[in-house]
């Protein structure tokens, strides 16, 4: 039986994801965390054989929270699970200890396949992330903008461009108001954007806002 932990802060979800996975004859899902603190609390206490983790959870950063699971649990697979288009988040979280990622519009087809092809060992991306991959890997293939942008740098940039303001977003990643601006200001220079009016419209056309 594989037990599973699901890591998303709305109820619809999680009891859509339990609903999906009940017809699995081979799966139980044998506990629930809201947030990063919950995930690694839970972890911590109990041994599961696969998380399926939203990254779009308040508080810390679910980039963040992944890193720390893959380094206090190496061994645990993670399918990270999203509203975030692939394209544009994936990488970043495969490259963070994922070993699969899925956009919760596939959920519904794709779960259980998913789960099983990690529980195994192996890695679930859809053809689309594959191909993504694929082209990555050419050293002539132009990175967009924004892939330049460091992990934390792209974690600002997220909160920005969702309308927060500098205090609000020092308060979230705990860190001050003086770093979120430098922070903004690096942004702001390698997209070559003037203002925060410029980040929201370039989030939109990117499809980076959750």
């Amino acid at each position: 039986m594989i037990k599973i932990l699901i890591a998303d802060d709305h109820p619809v979800v999680r009891e859509g994801l339990r609903q999906i996975l009940a017809r699995s004859s081979d799966m139980t899902v044998g506990g629930e965390a809201l947030n990063g603190q919950e995930v690694m609390e839970k972890i911590a206490a109990e041994e599961w054989d696969v998380l399926v983790l939203d990254i779009g959870m308040p508080g810390r950063d679910g980039l963040e929270v992944l890193k720390d699971v893959h380094r206090e649990q190496p061994d645990l697979p993670v399918l990270v699970l999203s509203m975030y288009p692939e394209e544009q988040v994936a990488v970043r979280a495969l490259k963070a200890g994922a070993a699969g990622y899925m956009n919760k519009e596939t959920a519904p087809k794709e779960l259980v396949n998913a789960i099983k092809k990690i529980y195994d060992g192996g890695k679930y991306v859809s053809a689309a992330l594959a191909e993504k991959l694929a082209s990555s890997l050419d050293t002539h293939a132009k990175a967009e903008p924004h892939e330049t942008l460091s992990d934390r740098e792209f974690q600002v940039f997220r909160l920005l461009a969702s309308g927060k303001e500098a205090n609000e977003i020092a308060e979230e990643l705990f860190i001050s108001v003086k770093t979120v601006r430098t922070y903004r200001d690096r942004i702001h220079e390698k997209l070559h954007l003037k203002n925060d009016v410029e980040l929201a419209r370039y989030a939109m056309k990117y499809g980076l806002l959750e």
